[in-house]
């Protein structure tokens, strides 16, 4: 058998590449190397070892079973403060499709495109494997990829059905010696491109106090960031010692390279936004948005449910429910017409529906009830404007007047012709707003939590009431920045700088 090529990693200047086997034999289809040591002699090393202060190990053990050699191998990296893949992390989660299944749900949803007019469209299911993220079947790359940012690991079986679709049926991982001739020549390739990489931003070099991750989608129509914002971001956190870093959806496996996450991006529990959120506070990160915050300000029920227990001012409003439907025929009574129907997690006006008679509530949630099994209607209030107080650690720090699209009930018109209008908006002072709704906004806020919120009011008269919670709220630039400026950006950014402080002195925040 002709030995297969293996290039060592240029950038030996800057850090140590272990390699591990667990026999030395499972290399030897491979030119001889200095990186490469057996399982039993690694697991030898004394902590202060020859490998150096950054060390990049790569576990390519048989397998990973609990308490086995591979397992150990990943465990003792990780003391030693090595960076190593798999980690402890990733094993645990290849174990069962409950705890890696959530990381897939976004993958299979691109699968069909991706297999479309290929040669397994006809077939039932297929194993591929992927090496360093990377396969020869050139319409899954992508898909590959960002299986390995998702758990990286050297090599990974990904098992592929076809039902009503396609969909990633199991995921574990692969084995060194069990590849064959052709097989290895891909694992060796992928290892040297995979062993070049690492080196490529040696974390010396970083200068700055903090690192700051933004989640953003440079392609969201309606982002709660515009392009500028998200510079003042950069621009700010620089000014203050902050390495701010504008990430994507793509970026999910590097989270762990930060001390902090605030997400740009509209925030869902069914997307990856909510995954992100989760895994930056699994790994210690300060992260706004927090998980139980979007949770909490992304269902309109649950809100409602909120501010109803702790007597807080709301429209009049009622729940209803797909199973119940002669509540329907009373709801119109006891709220009157018109009246709003609402999608429990709806966002940028989408999800309402105004209703003017029995008719239209009809029909209206007829179409709703198709998406979600309950239903928020709320008596219809209409103002020129909609107070938004932000909060921040349960401080107000901005107000607008948020003023209805032109010739519409809302503020978004999503049916307007040729593209979504929106209607004009003014920024003041915190203290030049009303005093009943900057201290309803901040009472509300403080029910969800102490992130960064943005509390919908309206204001009819005397009476003040709240609309929303938004745990993503907007800020850009021209807009919520058009009082306070550069100081908005900062005062943002000094929260998480007081946040990361008070966490490296281990007290609570």
């Amino acid at each position: 058998m002709a030995r297969k090529t293996y290039l060592v990693s240029e950038g030996k200047s800057s850090g140590q590449l272990v390699i591990i086997v667990e026999r030395k034999e499972d290399w030897a289809s491979y030119f001889p190397s200095e990186d490469v040591v057996s399982a039993q002699e690694y697991l030898e090393q004394s902590r202060n070892n020859e490998f150096g202060k950054r060390v990049q190990v790569i576990n390519l053990c048989r397998n990973y079973k609990y308490l086995g050699h591979g397992y150990y191998c990943s465990l003792l990296a990780e003391a030693r403060g090595h960076k190593v893949i798999p980690s402890v992390k990733t094993i645990s989660e290849l174990t069962r499709k409950s705890l890696y299944g959530l990381a897939l749900d976004d993958l299979e949803k691109t699968l069909e495109k991706a297999l479309s007019n290929h040669q397994y469209l006809s077939t039932e299911g297929f194993t591929l494997r992927l090496y360093f993220g990377r396969t020869d079947m050139e319409p899954l790359q992508d898909i590959a990829r960002q299986l390995f940012e998702a758990f990286p690991c050297p090599i990974l079986l990904v098992e592929f059905r076809k039902a009503d679709g396609w969909q990633i049926a199991g995921v574990k991982s692969g084995a060194l010696h069990k590849l064959r001739e052709s097989q290895e020549d891909q694992f060796a390739n992928a290892l040297d491109g995979f062993s070049r990489k690492i080196w490529r931003v040696p974390r010396s070099r970083r200068v700055a106090r903090y690192d700051l991750a933004i989640l953003h989608d440079p392609d969201e129509t309606l982002p709660p960031s515009n392009a500028k914002a998200l510079e003042s971001f950069v621009r700010v956190g620089r000014s203050m010692g902050i390495d701010v870093e504008l990430i994507e959806k793509k970026d999910y496996a590097r989270l762990a390279e930060y001390d902090a996450l605030l997400i740009r991006e509209t925030t869902s529990v069914d997307n990856h936004t909510y995954r992100f959120a989760k895994k930056a506070e699994s790994e210690g990160l300060v992260v706004m948005d927090d998980p139980t915050s979007i949770l909490r300000c992304t269902n309109k029920v649950y809100l409602t449910d909120l501010l109803r227990s702790n007597k807080l001012a709301m429209p009049a409003s009622e729940i209803l429910y797909k199973d119940n439907p002669q509540e329907l025929e009373q709801v119109g009574e006891r709220l009157g017409f018109p009246l709003v129907l609402k999608i429990p997690d709806g966002c940028f006006s989408r999800g309402v529906i105004k209703v003017e008679n029995q008719e239209q509530l009809l029909k209206a949630t007829d179409e709703l009830f198709e998406h979600s099994v309950l239903l928020l209607a709320q008596e219809f209030l209409y103002t020129d404007y909609d107070w938004r107080i932000g909060i921040l650690n349960r401080k107000p720090i901005f107000a607008c007047q948020y003023f209805m699209s032109k010739g519409h009930w809302q503020i978004f018109n999503h049916k307007a012709m040729g593209a979504e209008v929106i209607g004009e908006c003014r920024t003041l002072a915190v203290h030049e707003a009303p005093r009943a709704v900057v201290e309803l906004a901040v009472k509300t806020a403080n029910l969800i939590g102490d992130g960064l919120y943005g509390v919908d009011l309206k204001q009819v008269g005397d009476r003040v009431v709240v609309i929303e919670v938004n745990d993503n709220p907007n800020l850009d630039a021209g807009i919520e920045d058009a009082y306070l400026q550069d100081d908005l950006y900062t005062l943002v950014l000094e929260e998480f700088v007081r946040r990361l402080e008070l966490k490296r002195r281990g007290q609570a925040w």
